[in-house]
């Protein structure tokens, strides 16, 4: 699947509907990782995922290894959100209202995401016995 385009929606503050549409942003692949794009409060917060359904020791070891310094050190704001199924983050960012900045952001997100989701897939690939080890103790 060809990936084109992510959609940065505003959500009121209140209710949580979208009030919004602040544009559309050409990405890479990376972009199929990415589950939800919207701004609240002046915040962007971006939430991706491993873009597949992930084992009991895959969890563990994705939370373990994946590089949220990556972002940090580009000066966003990196979570765990612990309430999904398969290992979720939330980038979050300052929201500017000038579409050539917020392109260079959210594509450099994407960028990041899909170079360090395949960095992790790659360092668990032989640690299944350790983590399924661990988790037996």
């Amino acid at each position: 699947m060809d990936f084109s385009s992510l959609v940065l929606i505003e959500k009121d503050k209140e209710t949580g509907f979208i009030k919004s549409e602040l544009g559309s942003f050409e990405v890479n692949e990376g972009g199929v990782f990415v589950k939800k794009l919207y701004v609240l409060d002046g915040i962007v917060n971006m939430y991706f995922d491993t873009n597949k359904n992930v084992e009991e020791w895959e969890y563990s070891a994705i939370y373990d290894l994946f590089n949220t310094e990556a972002f940090v050190e580009r000066g966003y704001e990196i979570e765990e959100d612990l309430d999904e199924y398969d290992p979720t983050y939330i980038i979050k960012f300052k929201y500017q209202d000038d579409f050539a900045i917020m392109k260079e952001k959210i594509q450099e997100c994407v960028s990041l995401i899909e170079k360090e989701m395949n960095n992790v897939w790659e360092k668990i690939k032989d640690k299944k016995e350790e983590y399924m080890e661990s988790s037996d103790s």
